[in-house]
This record gives C-alpha cells, structure tokens and sequence, in this order.
C-alpha cells in the first residue's frame, strides 16, 4: 500500500482480529482501515442498515457489487464478491456479471440491477427515468430501486478508499476465487505474491 501500516492499538487489532476471524487471514485493506479503525466500523454499521429490512436477496446484493466494483475497475471487490456470487449462483454468472455480460443463469433482476449499478458507476447524472422503469418492469419496486442505489453508492466509497491507498488484493483471497472468476478479473491492482515457502 501507499500508507504505512499504523501502530497497533486495541481498535486496531480488533479489526484485524476481525478479518481473521472471518477469512482465515487478516486482509490487506485492513492496514489501510486501522488509522481510523471507527471509520471502518462505521461503514460496516451502514452495510448491515442498509441490508437489513431490504427485500434484495444475498445474490442480488452480490450483483450489485460485482457491477459496481468491475464497472470502478476495483479487482479487490470484485473477486471477494465474484466468489459470494458463485456461491449464490455459479462460477460462470459470476463471471458473466463481472464482464457485463449476460448468462443463462442470471434473472432479469439480476440483470436490470447489473445494467443500473454500471450507470450510476459511469455517471449518476445521466441516468433516466426509462432506466428506472426497466427496473421496475424487471420487478423492482421503488423502494428496492433506492436500496439498491444506496448501496451502489457505499460500495463507489468503499471501494475508493481502498483502491486510492493501493491496497491490493490478498493472495489467499486470488486461490480461493472459482476459476472463471479470476480469469474475468483482468482490471486493477494484481493480487500480492503468495510468499516463498523457502523464503
């Protein structure tokens, strides 16, 4: 990263204690997130808001991030959530969604919500209403419209701090992604270098 790993403190080491707790390792954009630990906290209250009550499905909101980070050219987002789609669909969908393209597997849900995070992504002063209605006549109802956009958002925030600070994404994370979602990742910070068992 551009910024040095901050001295430890207790919130610090929560975060990080954390990630590991979650994913077996601590991620790299969490050195990043431990200057300002109740920053970080902050956006993961807002996550768990804005999910909770929604009526979006785990796998629309993995549509959601999987459009917004590619169409940001964020490959940290990206593979971390790729691998939650496949989880929710397929490694192929997964792929599909992470090149803008379309698959057998993907719902006109997904698909409409894919379309409207790439253009909020490119330029949120261009979106119209007929981009709203496709939308609804997918069957969102206005409510999920705002969710949705309201995530979009979070997700351009998060992703530019990460991003911006070259925080790239873990090795371990690259290994554990299914096969068709690495290979759709091809933008971005490259993941760092798995270290030598000789090392």
């Amino acid at each position: 990263m551009f910024v040095a790993t901050p001295e430890s403190t207790p919130a610090a080491e929560k975060i990080y204690q954390s990630s590991a707790d979650a994913h077996g390792y601590t991620m790299n954009l969490t050195r990043a997130w431990a200057w300002r630990p109740d920053v970080f906290d902050g956006f993961a209250a807002l996550r768990t808001q804005l999910t909770k009550g929604s009526t979006l499905s785990k796998r629309e909101i993995a549509v959601i991030v999987c459009a917004t980070a590619s169409q940001l050219g964020d490959s940290y987002c990206s593979l971390a959530w790729g691998k939650n789609l496949a989880a929710e669909s397929s490694g192929a969908a997964a792929a599909a969604v992470l090149a803008a393209r379309s698959a057998g597997e993907l719902s006109a849900r997904d698909l409409a919500l894919a379309a409207w995070a790439r253009k909020v992504v490119e330029d949120p002063n261009r979106t119209t209403q007929a981009d709203v209605d496709a939308l609804r006549a997918a069957g969102l109802n206005d409510r999920e419209v705002v969710e949705a956009t309201t995530y979009i958002a979070f997700r351009i925030a998060f992703s530019t701090v990460n991003d911006a600070l070259g925080a790239s994404p873990d090795w371990q994370l690259f290994e554990e992604v299914p096969k068709e979602v690495a290979a759709a990742v091809t933008f971005g910070r490259r993941p760092t270098t798995r270290p030598s068992e000789h090392a």
